[in-house]
């Protein structure tokens, strides 16, 4: 449980965390709040030569509400994002789904950019991010750019984000209408068996918009467009629930594992969607 030896860097700005990047090439990797890359490293299943820790990035740890965006920096932790009074009214999803992540010892060293960029299908906040439509800005040694979430992931821990790159910023439109994060798991501080965040916005009764996307159901999160697509127009009846539903489990592509064979996962994945989706018209 000892990892191989490593040189530590600690910078102070982005800039020359980039730089390190840029120079080690495939040796080096970013440390957020490690609860990934360390258990790896002792166990010796990741070999990181150079190890860069984003701790001292003052810029990286803002949360800012501005009009009709919001905007969150990659070491922002989980505990912040529920302690965030303006953000929890802006994005209640937010909170609900933090407050489901581990436990309060992990949310207080966990940041938002490590949950969201190192590609694991089962952690929450990628899930969230597609529902939410979140663009990650990224900062490289040529400057920044910008991803879609719902364009990011490519397989498991594989995105499209570059060795030389770090996820800088998360920014996405304050939301209004119904919320829900609905997640099945074995135990406490466990990855979800199945998750699933929706928004849903009504106007006299009719659907106006909706976003559905799917925690730890395949290789990569899954913003479901048609399941989304299906409840608009509609009155949200329980025949139109049933239909988001089966189209969101066309969308999905679970494999079996400690947590359940496929069968199994697809039945609670049903029970959890429909849950999801249901409680979220309710709160429209």
């Amino acid at each position: 449980m000892i990892p191989s030896a490593f040189e530590y860097h600690r910078p102070a700005d982005v800039k020359s965390a980039v730089g390190i990047l840029h120079e080690q090439g495939d040796e080096a990797r970013v440390l957020a709040g490690g609860h990934s890359l360390i258990p790896m490293m002792k166990l010796r299943m990741a070999a990181v030569t150079h190890l860069v820790d984003l701790q001292d990035i003052a810029e990286l740890k803002a949360i800012n509400i501005d009009g009709g965006k919001i905007s969150i920096g990659a070491m922002v932790t989980q505990h912040s994002l529920i302690a965030d009074a303006a953000l929890a009214k802006a994005a209640p999803i937010l909170r609900e789904a933090a407050l489901q992540i581990a436990d309060p010892q992990v949310r207080y060293c966990g940041t938002i950019g490590g949950n969201v960029a190192n590609g694991d299908p089962a952690n929450d906040m990628p899930g969230i991010m597609q529902c939410l439509d979140a663009t990650f800005t990224l900062a490289g040694p040529d400057g920044t750019r910008e991803v879609k979430a719902r364009d990011f992931y490519e397989a498991a821990y594989v995105t499209a984000c570059e060795d030389d790159e770090i996820l800088v910023l998360i920014s996405f439109d304050p939301t209004s209408g119904g919320y829900a994060y609905e997640k099945q798991k074995r135990k406490i501080g466990d990855y979800a068996t199945a998750a699933c965040a929706v928004l849903v916005s009504m106007d006299g009764g009719t659907c106006t918009a909706a976003s559905i996307a799917m925690t730890n159901l395949s290789d990569t999160p899954i913003w479901s467009e048609a399941a989304s697509a299906s409840l608009v127009g509609t009155k949200c009846s329980t025949d139109d629930i049933k239909n988001a539903v089966a189209n969101a489990l066309a969308d999905i592509d679970p494999t079996e594992d400690n947590r359940g064979p496929v069968a199994f996962k697809m039945h609670v994945a049903s029970i959890v969607i429909t849950r999801a989706i249901t409680r979220a018209i309710a709160a429209a």
